[in-house]
């Protein structure tokens, strides 16, 4: 036999997650200039990082040398400051796929079971799988979590629940009374990662007071990230907020240095550039009707996105991804999410979401 014939079936069984088209490789692939492609795959900031963080990242940059603070006390003690929670409740992750792994580690194992939704992020069953844990995919409603099914899901060896809200890829929202019917339903047992990776889109009445729950609910774990609204996928950055026993096991599993040292100093530096914060959100706003409106203009149906992202029914989407390709822009196709008729298209700048509605118009026509 061979080594490979060794490894675990959860293992083998594991698809590797697809991440949206480099401009790169589009650019070899294609023969185009990298200069003349417009990526829309990615929910990535459109304004780039913000002018503290890019000089956060400069300051640092003399210190490469020497490792990076593990214990991230600097940007522990901002957040701390920022959202009015005690640092022992504070994981650090490299990126926010890094904390939704560790609480899967810390809770799953081959007797227990997680449940998740059709159409919601894809890390969630690739984290269960690797935990060699039973995923349950619960049936969406309206492109989005069926909370009633999701609890109904909920079996005896069940210890972990993952819901996104806004969801990606689709951009469905939770109403915050949902949300807090759905913890009030649930054992103790059982925990809640609620991950609110896009909740700096939201309007102010529309973002739940997760925060506010954790002294309620011991068992919830607040997921967010620094790559979508404050420009810093690059960096990967993100954290957990959650009670401090759990926090104190996640911190068990996390690698030392899991955050570098230029992530920790921009992430710092862009949790207190609120005039960025805000641009992005203006931006994303006008970007989602821009293209919204384009999308009715040419006859699409799409999903209404809270996120900055919108999911658009183009029929042939495998086509309709390929020629976008040959004119220089890349989108996501969703057929692994179970949405083989739709692209997800990121906010772009005005122009990029011309150019891409431009070019859907050409294919279409």
């Amino acid at each position: 036999m061979r080594l490979i014939d060794h490894v675990p079936p959860h293992i083998s069984a594991i698809a590797p997650y697809q991440p949206g088209k480099p401009i790169s490789e589009l650019a070899r692939e294609m023969g185009l200039e990298e200069s003349a492609i417009v990526k829309l795959a990615s929910n990535e900031n459109p304004l780039g990082i913000s002018p503290k963080a890019r000089a956060a990242v400069a300051a640092a940059i003399d210190g490469l040398a020497l490792y990076p603070d593990g214990n991230g006390y600097a940007l522990k003690s901002a957040l701390s400051h920022r959202l009015g929670v005690d640092m022992a409740r504070i994981v650090l992750g490299n990126g926010s796929n890094d904390v939704l792994e560790l609480a899967a580690r810390v809770f799953l194992g081959p007797d227990a079971s997680a449940v998740y939704s059709r159409h919601a992020f894809a890390v969630y069953p690739l984290a269960t799988l690797a935990c060699a844990a039973l995923g349950i995919e619960t049936p969406a409603r309206d492109h989005g979590h069926d909370l009633d099914a999701m609890a109904a899901a909920i079996r005896p060896d069940t210890r972990l629940v993952f819901i996104a809200n806004p969801n990606n890829p689709t951009g469905t929202l939770l109403r915050p009374d949902e949300l807090l019917a759905f913890l009030e339903r649930l054992p103790e047992t059982v925990a809640v990662v609620l991950d609110e990776a896009y909740g700096e889109y939201l309007e102010p009445e529309q973002r739940a007071p997760s925060l506010d729950w954790l002294a309620r609910f011991p068992n919830l774990i607040v997921t967010r990230t620094f790559s979508k609204a404050y420009g810093l996928a690059g960096l990967r950055v993100g954290y957990a907020i959650a009670h401090p026993e759990v926090a104190d096991l996640l911190n068990r599993l996390r690698q030392p240095f899991n955050v570098n040292s230029l992530a920790l100093a921009a992430a710092e530096a862009a949790l207190d550039d609120a005039d960025f914060i805000a641009a992005s959100k203006r931006v994303n706003d006008a970007g989602l009707a821009q293209l919204t409106a384009g999308f009715r203009d040419l006859g699409l149906d799409y999903i209404p996105s809270h996120g900055n992202f919108v999911c658009v029914r183009v029929g042939e989407a495998a086509r309709v991804y390929h020629e976008l390709l040959r004119r220089g822009v890349i989108v996501r196709p969703v057929g692994n999410y179970g949405l083989p008729d739709y692209l997800r298209v990121s906010v772009g700048l005005e122009g990029q979401n011309q150019r891409l509605l431009a070019a859907l118009g050409e294919i279409l026509a």
